[in-house]
């Protein structure tokens, strides 16, 4: 524990916890959207079970950081492209994400088109695999994120540990906003097909700055937050 005492140590032990924050933001949204079609005894509990068990494993994974690495390793190549272990992980966890959102996206527009059409509630064990899932693809990325920034082992599970309670603790009310909100719903399934999209990419080597499509995600945010703000007050004034 001595290496908690050094400066260098705390600086690190922000920057990881931050990133990871950062990183989990894709995951906050999935996690809202799929307990939102539980119902709404068991969404806070599909969360908690999700959530902590995701953390058990990328804690695992953490302790087994010198294996993770390994899967940088080209396994075989196509057309001259070397493919990893990770590049296959990043393509099929891309390609669940856009099926994934292109469904749900699908439903929703029956649902408001066609009142006949009965609401499909998910299943609890159903949704925490789906959590715990998508929550592997994106561990992949984030742990060999942090490798570049510290080889300590012991400030990535602290960073995993703090981000993931944020993470408990805000993803109920991010639920509850986008499931009172239909609209934003749409916009978190679009940014989440955006996401996988970038996920095959990079599985390519094609990799796309997060930065930018962060910047997307929150001006088209800050629009449709102005958006619902204007509906709300021509509400008021007609009544």
């Amino acid at each position: 524990m001595e290496v908690l005492l050094q400066p260098e140590s705390w600086v690190a032990l922000l920057t990881l916890t931050f990133l990871e924050i950062v990183l989990g933001v894709d995951n906050i949204i999935f996690i809202s959207v799929v307990t939102n079609k539980l119902p709404a005894s068991e969404q806070k509990k599909a969360r908690l079970m999700g959530l902590t068990l995701a953390m058990l494993f990328r804690i695992g994974l953490l302790l087994g950081i010198t294996y993770i690495i390994s899967f940088n390793q080209p396994l075989f190549s196509i057309f001259n492209h070397d493919v990893s272990g990770r590049d296959i992980i990043l393509f099929i966890g891309g390609l669940f994400l856009m099926g994934k959102s292109t469904v749900e996206i699908n439903h929703k527009m029956e649902s408001l088109t066609n009142i006949d059409v009965i609401k499909k509630e998910g299943s609890l064990i159903g949704t925490i695999v789906q959590i715990i899932l998508l929550d592997i693809i994106f561990s992949f990325d984030s742990i060999l994120t942090a490798v570049g920034l510290t080889n300590e082992v012991i400030l990535m599970i602290i960073a995993v540990v703090i981000a993931l309670i944020i993470m408990m603790i805000f993803a109920g009310r991010i639920s509850d906003f986008i499931r009172k909100h239909p609209s934003l719903e749409v916009l978190a399934l679009s940014f989440l097909i955006l996401i996988g999209f970038m996920l095959m990419l990079e599985s390519f080597h094609q990799v796309v700055p997060k930065g930018y499509i962060y910047f997307a995600v929150f001006f088209s945010l800050v629009v449709e937050t102005i958006n619902l703000r204007i509906r709300k007050k021509s509400t008021i004034e007609q009544k």
